[in-house]
């Protein structure tokens, strides 16, 4: 997974400017890559295609806000 991962095309939203805070993603098979834009080598997770859809879900129901 972490071949894939060196080789894969990262992107980051078109809604992201470089005075925020950002993540990247990436599509492997069978997952999805996530990493800080700002700190690209400082690692990443690894999140199942349905994880992934499920948390997007709950960022965009506001489910996880504190």
């Amino acid at each position: 997974m972490s071949r894939d991962l060196a080789a894969a095309k990262w992107r980051k939203s078109s809604r992201s400017n470089s005075e925020q805070e950002c993540v990247q993603v990436a599509q492997v098979p069978a997952a999805i890559g996530i990493r800080d834009s700002k700190n690209p080598e400082g690692g990443h997770l690894t999140l199942a295609r349905t994880a992934f859809a499920d948390l997007l879900n709950r960022v965009k129901a506001r489910d996880l806000d504190l």
